[in-house]
């Protein structure tokens, strides 16, 4: 099951002509930034690396609001790439506001969805990545709330 703001962005990409697709996905990319942390808000879970399968350091952040929900601010060091820039301003949209299980529950089958084929061809190592480090966050969160 596909959170209903990330199912929306599926929507808008899927029937897209690759030229067009490749164009929402440089704005997407260009917003990027819009993600990061926000001044003076505590975050319940940070976790910054720089992983083996991406070019830079990526920053995860996450707390939980009032009502349960994740929400997320991803920071991305100078040498991520554009489509990975992309997919973090896509997640994070889609994603915030989620509940855990609703995060967890995410497959990745709906990335050629947004991509389409040819770039999750050229980009299959790195395409999945932000994906992977926001569930991780979330599991490592959700464990650290039981201990």
């Amino acid at each position: 099951m596909i959170p209903l703001t990330l199912q929306e962005i599926i929507d808008l990409f899927e029937p897209l002509p690759e030229a067009e697709r490749r164009e929402n996905l440089i704005h997407y990319a260009e917003a990027a930034s819009s993600q990061a942390r926000k001044p003076g808000l505590i975050y319940d879970l940070e976790e910054v690396r720089k992983d083996q399968e991406c070019s830079d350091t990526v920053g995860v952040f996450l707390y939980l609001d009032g009502e349960g929900c994740v929400q997320f601010a991803i920071e991305l060091g100078p040498k991520i790439q554009t489509l990975t820039k992309a997919m973090t301003t896509i997640l994070c949209r889609g994603l915030n506001g989620s509940l855990p299980d609703e995060i967890l529950a995410v497959t990745a089958d709906f990335v050629p969805r947004i991509v389409g084929a040819d770039l999750v061809r050229l980009r299959s190592q790195t395409i999945y990545y932000i994906l992977d480090r926001m569930q991780t966050a979330v599991r490592t969160l959700m464990l650290q709330s039981c201990l």
